[in-house]
Formats: C-alpha cells, structure tokens, sequence
C-alpha cells in the first residue's frame, strides 16, 4: 500500500530509533482493559460479530497512530496509508490459520470483507505466514478462552517491527462488560504516549457502534 519514506534526518525520532535498535530485547508490550459494553449491547439486537467487530476497532485505533503504521527495514523508514490486519482464525480442530484484511474506515463494509474471507479461510487453507514479503501489516489475534493480565508473543528477530495486537475473553463487568486487550510494538518506533492513544481510539470505535 501507499507510504511515505521518512527523512532520518529530519526526523525528529531518529535519535531515540537509532538506540533502541541496539537493544537485544527492543520490544514491549503494554495491556490494558477495553470497555465493550456498546459492543455486548447491540449483539442480541442486530447480530454482530464480536470478533469481526473488534478487528474493526483494533484497525480503527492503529490507524489513529502513524507510529503504529512505521515500518523499517535496515536504515530505510517508511509510513504506510493503510495497513492490512492479519488476525489468525481459529479452526474446528483447535488450528488456526493466518488471513489478510484490507481494513476501511466503513465498518459494514469491512464486516463484509472480513466473514467473506473467513469463510474463505475456515473452507480449506495452508497455514498462510506472512514471509516477510509484507511490511505494511498488522497482527491480530484473539484468546477468547482466557480472562488474562498480560501476553507476549513469539518474535523471529530484534527488528521485527510489526505491531501484534490480542485479546481475551470478553467478561461481564460492573453493568458492562470488558476484555483484556495488549499492543505489543518496537520501542524504536513507539513510546507509551503513542500506545496510550492506540488504546483511546480503539475504545473511541468500540463505543460508538450503532
């Protein structure tokens, strides 16, 4: 998809990229609880997805970020436009297989796309790994089994900078109900304030279902 390459010497991060691309361990994950009350609410009355829905709204929220859309590769930085979410999709024998999305601000539609290739997935399908062909990409995955306080993920190298987001599973809590969602991002490109916004408009989205 479209981005922009970034100038390393304009850029006002190039200081703060450059160390933590040192480090052996650059990455961090940060979870938090994730309202979904509006979400549990409208479910009984017009049939929605909670999985599909949530992918929406975690697209919704890493789109609010340029930072979570900055991809690098050796000194080459680039911003995408638009990401592409790569949830995994669970299967009837407990496997799972990777599919690609191309998320769009309009939630029916993207609702659409998605069960259609779920579908798609869940009829017959290898198990699809990005080969690192794909930058502008996020990962998704949910563990709708558990009710966790933290995650981390398998990682293959210090520079994967794709950010990986999961959930847990949805919880009645107080008159609502929330889940346990964790960003997982590269401390090269992302700093709390940037994960702090994720989270905002991921609930912004969650909230404003109808």
């Amino acid at each position: 998809m479209a981005g922009r390459e970034i100038d390393l010497a304009r850029w006002e991060r190039a200081e703060q990229f450059r160390f933590f691309r040192g480090f052996e361990r650059p990455h961090y994950a940060i979870t938090a609880r994730v309202d979904v009350s509006t979400l549990m609410g409208l479910k009984p009355l017009v049939g929605l997805s909670p999985f599909r829905t949530l992918i929406h709204a975690v697209g919704a929220g890493l789109h609010a970020v340029p930072a979570l859309r900055t991809r690098f590769r050796g000194e080459r930085v680039t911003e995408y436009d638009r990401l592409t979410l790569s949830p995994t999709i669970p299967l009837e024998n407990g496997d799972f297989r990777y599919t690609y999305l191309a998320w769009q601000p309009d939630r029916a539609a993207f609702d659409s796309h998605a069960a259609a290739k779920i579908a798609e997935i869940r009829a017959g399908a290898p198990l699809n790994a990005n080969d690192g062909s794909l930058e502008d990409v996020a990962y998704l995955s949910c563990l709708p089994w558990l009710d966790y306080s933290a995650l981390d993920n398998a990682l293959p190298h210090a520079d994967d900078c794709i950010p990986r987001v999961s959930w847990g599973k949805i919880v009645p809590r107080g008159d609502g109900h929330d889940v346990a969602m964790t960003l997982q991002v590269h401390h090269a490109l992302v700093d709390g304030r940037q994960v702090g916004r994720f989270f905002e408009a991921t609930a912004d989205a969650l909230a404003s279902l109808s």
